[in-house]
């Protein structure tokens, strides 16, 4: 290890804990607990920069750019597990937000180590996806000096792309390529260097906040429901049904709700605005369309303005 690396708070020997092989199961699992706890104030803490971030992705979507969460090892994976969930959850384009990993997609389920080491590699791989001034990247990396996640950022501000630099040391490298630069202290680990534990959490924590906050800034949620989920397998489509029954105050009538549910073919902010504005589905779809998918903005800019909502 460098001293460079092992000067990183990640990197820090915890010698606030005991070791973890002198206790009984119950303690040791108790301080590791313990720690965890201390990662939601650390993230608290860089809550504006947070806030910002989530302005600038909401600004290149709605302009019709992607955001590129880029990153080694399980921040990679991580970027990937938030990447997928948006298209059923928002019915976005699996385009819209991607994972882009060190080693490819085989390396989400094996390690691919020594990929992480190469900033050009970071940078072709931007590049070979046409990277470019309508994009938004996201670069992560526990330790903020990745060169994988380094060489991406540097291709990326040279295209003209935003940049955004998650990390979980307080003097992140990767922060001077970033128009907005996240940095948790999470501080050392429970295992020294282990940072698939704090560090993964916070990262997870921080890109909960980067997607769900930029699909609510671009109308995909109403009332704190996913109003624009596809309903593609059973537990979806009664899920699709009840929020649609809670968000067009159907009461308990399940049948009313599944019913709209089906003439608005299967979408559920069309249903919701079809039974608040007593339309059709055709009627809803236009409106949505010129409220660019926004439910609040289209109800609020329909005819019947003091109607439900």
């Amino acid at each position: 290890m460098s001293d460079q690396l092992a000067r990183l708070s990640t990197e820090q020997w915890n010698r606030s804990i005991p070791p973890l092989e002198t206790l009984d199961t119950l303690r040791m699992v108790q301080v590791i607990n313990e720690e965890d706890q201390k990662v939601a104030r650390a993230v608290e803490a860089v809550l504006p920069e947070i806030a910002r971030a989530v302005d600038l992705v909401a600004s290149v979507l709605a302009a019709g750019g992607r955001m590129l969460y880029i990153g080694a090892g399980t921040s990679g994976r991580i970027g990937f597990l938030d990447s997928t969930e948006c298209p059923p959850t928002f019915n976005t384009d699996p385009e819209t937000v991607q994972a882009v990993l060190a080693g490819g997609m085989g390396a989400v389920a094996e390690a691919c180590e020594g990929v992480e080491d190469s900033e050009d590699a970071g940078a072709e791989d931007l590049r070979i996806r046409n990277v470019g001034p309508q994009d938004v990247v996201v670069g992560l990396a526990a330790s903020g000096r990745t060169p994988y996640v380094m060489g991406a950022l540097r291709f990326a501000r040279q295209v003209g792309a935003a940049t955004v630099a998650v990390s979980c040391n307080r003097t992140a490298e990767q922060a001077s390529l970033a128009d907005v630069a996240i940095s948790v202290d999470t501080g050392p680990e429970v295992i020294l260097g282990s940072t698939r534990m704090k560090a993964g959490t916070a990262q997870k924590l921080v890109l909960n906040m980067l997607s769900t906050g930029a699909m609510v800034r671009l109308g995909k949620t109403y009332r704190n429901l996913m109003v624009d989920m596809k309903p593609t397998n059973y537990k979806l489509v009664e899920r699709a049904r009840r929020m649609v029954r809670l968000a067009a105050d159907l009461d308990d009538e399940d049948e009313a709700a599944a019913q709209v549910l089906a003439a608005s073919g299967n979408q559920p902010k069309v249903a919701i605005f079809m039974v608040q504005r007593g339309t059709g589905r055709a009627e809803a779809e236009a409106a949505l369309a010129r409220a660019h998918g926004d439910l609040r903005r289209a109800l609020e800019e329909s005819a019947g303005l003091g109607g439900k909502g």
